[in-house]
């Protein structure tokens, strides 16, 4: 799949656009885009104006957690990759306590949302677009939850450059042109055709590139929450409160009512109590030690934990000693990626509902030691299945019938051929912000849910979540996955935070549903293994696997053993030894989803950031 890209590069004093760095393997490296250094504070995100946000909420004397929500607002006002109705999964580093905490802003399936109502309609997963792809929106909570526990201004500071970008902003094409590449669908849903579409009935119905955007709906709701937020203040209400009396309006006043009303005209589920009861919920997070390094992810209604385990995994072998990318390399990483993201396919799940996930045996050590010794170093392994973490918990599966017809299902898809559709599943959606500053705050946020083709929820403005789609309705496929109504789908998405030496290490995230955790596995490797830069690894090149069930989509969402994606780069000689071992591989010059991360330099006391090469993503720091 090829996309045009554009490239943005912050100009930081003393860097060049163009920066010269000493690689992995001692050659100079010119990357596409310059590393960013700062020393009070760095902001990173999908899109230049977002970036510019967070820049201006440092400028007013917040921290990286006020600087993170700025981002995420900007980012949900500008379409394309996610808006208002979605999720947001959250790592905050907290310097005062030392740890790392998780923000769990994921929405949950609604009142009447079943796996029989699904089969009803004919369907073996709920729908990739509409209302009812909509689980309750995520992302205004988590924010404000954000915001009020460990921001510093307040919510009309931190809104205040998305609500000037709903008044109006100049559109990016990348955005313009997929509202019209997806118009059809728009016009569906009544509200998202008078949004997105201002030109019906000419040639072109969209907005064009450099047009001033506008959504005066959208305007309102964010203002509503800033009235609400200083009517509180001024009734003597402290900043937390305030910020909260804000949550409530949107969760259970005038803006949730028109919210479910809305969903319920277009065919959706979403009741005002739905809205009500939901709540955001701050966890601790998973963790693993790799060679001395803490790997921070999100629990497992999120696939983080494939990382974690690939890592447990891939430390018993000797990586650097087989060359970057070598073909040796790149067979160990494809072999030990499958046997993670089949845990991912069959075990993971909410785990505030039953059954519970077993989640300390998949991240045992000693399991990680049992499951490499199926690895077939000659040839792909066609028929790489889930493990049974249970004996390592002390436990016995109570899946194990399950777990041979899963295998059976899967053996069906090894040959069948990547459709377009599949492929267009691999970038839906998602950005990532990240942010730091001088005080020791560090934020990693995956946002997405409600991108284009969003289905608008009435006067709101808010583009609906579609990730209600992730769901399976088949306990057989995954019994820790099936819809129910209040239930959380397990999501794609995972932010990355890495200590060391009880200090922040590493903060990062990426854009691009099934590879992100692939994507992030090869770009912590990189870093560690083969000392390569941020941005050095922002752009190096990935391999992909297709062997795996994915999570977004259509119909057709089995494994497709032994697909690989390749960078065009790859040398003759790899790929003819991969091809020797059974890889059916395809190319490109962009092999992984725009990565955004930040370094910390402790021997400086500065930061660099890398901003992917991939797409719109742009970082400043100062």
């Amino acid at each position: 799949m090829k996309i045009k890209l554009l490239f943005f590069g912050a100009i930081v004093a003393g860097v060049s656009f163009l920066a010269t760095a000493q690689s992995f393997n001692n050659l100079p490296v010119t990357t596409q885009k310059p590393p960013l250094h700062a020393k009070h504070w760095m902001a990173i995100t999908g899109k230049p104006l977002a970036a510019t946000a967070g820049a201006m909420v440092f400028a007013k004397g917040g921290n990286a957690v006020d600087a993170s929500c700025a981002m995420l607002a900007a980012t949900c006002t500008m379409f394309d990759v996610l808006s208002w109705g979605g999720e947001t999964q959250a790592l905050i580093y907290n310097p005062k306590t030392k740890k790392v905490i998780a923000i769990n802003a994921l929405g949950v399936a609604p009142t009447g949302a079943t796996a029989d109502f699904f089969k009803g309609k004919g369907m073996n997963y709920p729908p990739q677009y509409g209302p009812l792809a909509a689980v309750t929106p995520g992302t205004p909570g988590g924010l404000m939850v954000m915001l009020a526990e460990y921001g510093t201004l307040s919510l009309k500071d931190v809104l205040a450059p998305a609500i000037q970008l709903a008044e109006g902003y100049p559109i990016e094409a990348q955005t313009a042109n997929s509202f019209e590449r997806e118009k059809e669908r728009l016009k569906e849903w009544p509200y998202s055709k008078a949004l997105f579409l201002p030109h019906l009935g000419e040639k072109r119905e969209a907005p064009v590139a450099g047009e001033i955007f506008k959504q005066p709906d959208l305007m309102l709701t964010l203002q509503k929450l800033v009235e609400t937020e200083q009517q509180a203040l001024k009734k003597g209400k402290n900043r937390k409160e305030a910020i909260y009396a804000a949550y409530d309006r949107f969760y259970k006043g005038d803006i949730a009512k028109e919210f479910a009303r809305s969903s319920q005209e277009q065919g959706g589920l979403i009741t005002e109590q739905d809205l009500a009861k939901w709540k955001v919920i701050t966890e601790e997070p998973l963790m693993v030690n790799y060679k001395g390094i803490e790997v921070y992810k999100m629990q497992q209604w999120t696939q983080g934990p494939v990382m974690l385990q690939a890592l447990n995994m891939l430390e018993n072998f000797d990586l650097k000693a087989m060359g970057f990318n070598s073909a040796r390399y790149i067979h160990t990483l494809y072999q030990v990626m499958n046997l993670t993201f089949a845990d991912r396919d069959f075990y993971y799940g909410d785990p505030y509902f039953a059954p519970e996930e077993p989640i300390k045996g998949l991240l045992s050590k000693e399991y990680a030691k049992e499951r490499i010794k199926s690895i077939n170093w000659e040839r792909n392994d066609v028929k790489a299945a889930p493990g049974d973490p249970y004996p390592f918990e002390g436990k016995s599966n109570p899946y194990k019938d399950y777990l041979k017809e899963w295998t059976q299902a899967s053996n069906e898809a090894y040959l069948s051929p990547l459709s377009e559709e599949y492929l267009n599943q691999v970038f839906l959606g998602t950005t990532s912000v990240e942010a730091a500053d001088k005080d020791g705050w560090v934020v990693s946020i995956t946002p997405s849910g409600g991108w284009n083709p969003a289905c608008i929820a009435g006067k709101t403005g808010i583009g609906m979540s579609q990730r209600m789609q992730s769901f399976v309705t088949n306990p057989k496929e995954n019994p820790y996955n099936v819809v129910e109504p209040g239930k959380r789908p397990r999501v794609t998405l995972t932010p990355t935070m890495a200590l060391k030496d009880g200090k922040p290490f590493l903060s990062f995230a990426v854009q691009g549903g099934d590879t992100q955790d692939q994507n992030l596995l090869q770009f912590f490797l990189d870093v560690v293994e083969f000392g390569m830069t941020v941005q050095e690894a922002s752009e190096a090149p990935n391999i992909n696997t297709d062997q795996l069930r994915l999570s977004l989509g259509g119909e057709d969402r089995n494994p497709k053993a032994g697909n690989i994606l390749l960078h065009d780069s790859t040398p003759p000689y790899v790929r003819k030894e991969l091809q020797r071992m059974g890889y059916r591989m395809r190319f490109d010059d962009r092999t992984s989803g725009p990565i955004n991360a930040i370094y910390f330099d402790w021997e400086h006391g500065s930061f660099w950031g890398g901003s992917s090469n991939h797409g719109e993503d742009y970082g400043i720091g100062w």
